[in-house]
C-alpha cells in the first residue's frame, strides 16, 4: 500500500479524512484517524459552539476551543498527523492559521475561496500548507501567487471534485452537469509539475468528492497515479465521529433522492440532504436574529438563513431544521461503523 508522503510528514495510509463543521470532524474523529494511519482533519468553522461563553465572546470560545481539539487529537493519535481545515471565507483566518500553528497542527488545509495570502500568515513556521481547489486554473493562480511573493509552493494540493459534500468549487449548474472529472484532475497534476521543478520537490495531490469504494480508491491511486484521496462522508456514520447519533442516522437512512443542492450564504452551491430546512425553510428564507460574524462577505440582512445556527442544529442533533451536508453518496451508507473498518474496507485492508 502506497504512503503518502509530504515532506517530513508520513502517512502509511493515503487518507485524508475530509473536515466538516459545525462539530462533526473534531479531535475524537481526527485521532481515530491519524492512529489508522490516515490523515485526521477538524474543522475550523465554529468549534466552540458549545462553550459556555459562545454567545458572548464568540471569536475567544473559537480559539480557545480549536486549540484544545487539536491538542486533545494530537495527545490521542499516537503520534499520527493532524490537520485542520480553514475556510478562506471566515473571519479572522489569519488567528485561526496561528492558532494552529501554536496547538501543534501538522497541516492546514484551506479552501472555501482561494488562500492566497496563507503562506504569509504561516511565515516562520514549519507547519505543512494544502491549498483545496477544483480547477487547473486556481491550481495555477494560487501556485503562481505563493512562488512570486512568498517563494513558497503547496505542500499537498488537495482536489476537491463536483460529487463532494459541503461547499462546492463550482457554479451550480456545473456540479450537476459534471460527469467525468477525470481530465481535470490531470491537468491539475501537470500544473503543478512546474512547480515542482521550481522548488525541487515533489507536491503530492490527493482528490476528493465521491470517493466511497475501494474501486475508487483504485482508480484514483493507481489509475489516475494521485498520491491520496479525501473522504468526509463516509467517515460521519462512524462511533468516532464528533457528530451527534441522529446526525449520523440521518446519514444512514438517506436515499439517493435525499441529496440536493442547496445555495449556501459562503457564495457558493452545496450538497446537503433534503429536509424539512431544505424544503420549506431555505426557499422562503427566515430571519437572521443572532449574526455571528463568521463569515467576511455576508450580509444578515441579505442573506436568506444564518448558515452558523443552521449547523449548529445538525451538530445538536435537531435533524429537521438543520443544514446537513453530505458527498453525493451518502445513500451507499447503510450503517453505522468504525474508521478501522472504513479504512480496511477501502484499502483492502486485512
Amino acid at each position: 500500500m502506497k504512503k503518502l508522503i509530504i515532506g517530513d510528514l508520513v502517512a502509511d495510509a493515503p487518507i485524508i479524512q475530509g473536515g466538516m463543521g459545525v462539530g462533526i470532524s473534531l479531535h475524537k474523529l481526527a485521532s481515530a484517524v491519524a492512529r489508522e494511519g490516515g490523515i485526521g482533519v477538524i474543522s475550523a468553522a465554529q468549534p466552540g459552539f458549545r462553550e459556555p461563553d459562545f454567545y458572548k465572546n464568540t471569536f475567544e470560545a473559537n480559539i480557545r476551543a480549536l486549540s484544545r481539539e487539536i491538542k486533545l487529537a494530537k495527545e490521542e493519535s499516537n503520534g499520527g498527523i493532524i490537520g485542520v481545515n480553514i475556510m478562506v471565507a471566515v473571519t479572522h483566518y489569519e488567528d485561526y492559521v496561528k492558532c494552529c500553528i501554536e496547538s501543534g497542527a501538522d497541516i492546514i488545509i484551506s479552501g472555501a475561496g482561494l488562500p492566497l495570502d496563507l503562506p504569509k500568515f504561516a511565515e516562520g513556521s514549519s507547519i505543512k500548507l494544502a491549498p483545496i481547489v477544483s480547477s487547473a486554473k486556481a491550481c495555477k493562480v494560487i501556485c503562481s501567487r505563493w512562488a512570486k511573493k512568498y517563494n513558497k509552493c503547496p505542500d499537498l494540493i488537495i482536489i476537491e471534485g463536483p460529487k463532494a459534500g459541503g461547499h462546492l468549487g463550482f457554479k451550480a449548474d456545473e456540479v450537476l452537469e459534471i460527469e467525468n472529472f477525470d481530465d481535470e484532475i490531470l491537468k491539475i497534476i501537470e500544473t503543478k509539475k512546474e512547480y515542482e521543478e521550481m522548488f525541487g520537490k515533489k507536491i503530492p495531490v490527493a482528490f476528493g468528492g465521491g470517493v466511497f469504494s475501494r474501486e475508487d480508491c483504485k482508480h484514483y491511486l493507481e489509475d489516475l497515479g494521485l498520491d491520496a484521496v479525501q473522504m468526509a462522508t463516509r467517515f460521519v456514520a462512524t462511533k468516532e465521529c464528533d457528530a451527534d447519533i441522529k446526525f449520523k442516522e440521518a446519514y444512514v437512512k438517506a436515499t439517493k433522492e435525499d441529496v440536493k443542492i442547496v445555495k449556501s450564504p459562503v457564495g457558493m452551491p452545496g450538497r446537503a440532504l433534503n429536509n424539512h430546512f431544505m424544503k420549506d425553510i431555505v426557499p422562503e428564507g427566515c430571519k437572521v436574529t443572532r449574526c455571528f460574524k463568521c463569515l467576511v462577505h455576508c450580509d444578515p440582512k441579505t442573506i436568506p438563513y444564518c448558515i452558523s445556527s443552521a449547523l449548529f442544529n445538525g451538530a445538536n442533533g435537531d435533524i429537521d431544521n438543520a443544514l446537513v451536508f453530505c458527498g453525493e453518496n451518502v445513500y451507499k451508507i447503510d450503517k453505522i461503523s468504525t474508521v478501522k473498518d472504513v479504512i480496511d474496507d477501502v484499502l483492502g485492508r486485512k
